[in-house]
């Protein structure tokens, strides 16, 4: 149906799938910046919201199979996906767009790519458009893919579509090569990892950090998948400094939780 996950990653090429059907309104409030179903318009532009796993997992508080925090065979020391979210200009976001439900079969092909790099680092379930509890990838989709018309038209252009841009626009290949590695000790000067991702894709990135710790990274693109800057770029809720902390074992009192957690060779997040 689509090139490989290996293929895809050595090209980067964007794939455009035909209508699969007509999207159906079905809004719901998600979010205190979410619009409302009178208001809800189209999107001004896409954002790649990416995580960087060495800060998030130090969140982490206990361990189950589709928390890839807890998985000993995956260093989990480069940025993955959070999700593709369409956005307004205003700092606002459409939510809940269509009826479509998550279907994990329409995705099959997909699934070692996105374990690799769009992995669910958490153990809870999140809620989904139609009230009940899902999956990572079941909330992404819901709630944000679904606002992607009519750009991108049904869920496995979403995920194939969001794998592309991340592989195409490899930010942590960007950071690597300008000297800023993932270290438990070093911090760097935010302008200068600003001024790395500018110089390499022309446009500025928005930064979410927890305390001086890179959190989240957002690249932002035009409706055709060009750079662009991001809204309200300047709001960064990082210090001067920062760090990229190197993901390590999680652990408790009672030892390494990672020895009892099987590295998943099937479907994450679920």
């Amino acid at each position: 149906m689509a090139s490989s996950p290996l293929a895809m990653k050595s090209t980067a090429a964007l794939i455009h799938l035909p209508i699969t059907g007509l999207l159906f309104t079905f809004i719901l409030l998600a979010g205190t910046n979410a619009k409302s179903n009178s208001q809800q318009r189209e999107f001004d532009y896409f954002a790649l919201a990416l995580q960087w796993p060495g800060t998030v997992c130090r969140g982490t508080r206990h361990c189950c199979s589709s928390n890839a925090c807890c998985r000993r065979s995956n260093d989990l020391n480069e940025f993955t996906i959070h999700g593709l979210w369409p956005d307004y200009n205003d700092g606002t976001w459409p939510a809940c767009c269509s009826n479509s439900r998550f279907d994990i079969k329409k995705i099959s092909t997909l699934h070692d790519a996105l374990n690799h790099y769009w992995p669910s680092m958490s153990c809870s379930s999140p809620s989904t458009c139609h009230g009940h509890k899902g999956s990572f990838w079941a909330h992404e989709w819901e709630k944000h893919g679904t606002c992607s018309y009519p750009v991108i038209r049904d869920e496995y252009d979403y995920f194939l579509r969001t794998l592309n841009v991340y592989f195409k626009y490899n930010v942590t290949s960007v950071l690597n090569e300008a000297g800023y590695v993932p270290s438990n000790s070093e911090k760097y000067p935010l302008g200068g990892i600003v001024s790395a991702i500018e110089n390499a894709f022309h446009a500025t990135p928005l930064l979410v950090c927890s305390k001086d710790a890179i959190e989240e990274l957002h690249l932002c693109y035009y409706k055709n998948f060009e750079p662009r800057d991001c809204a309200h770029s300047s709001k960064s809720s990082c210090p001067d400094y920062v760090s990229l902390p190197a993901k390590t074992s999680w652990t408790s009192g009672t030892g390494n939780i990672e020895q009892a957690i099987p590295t998943s060779s099937g479907v994450g997040a679920l």
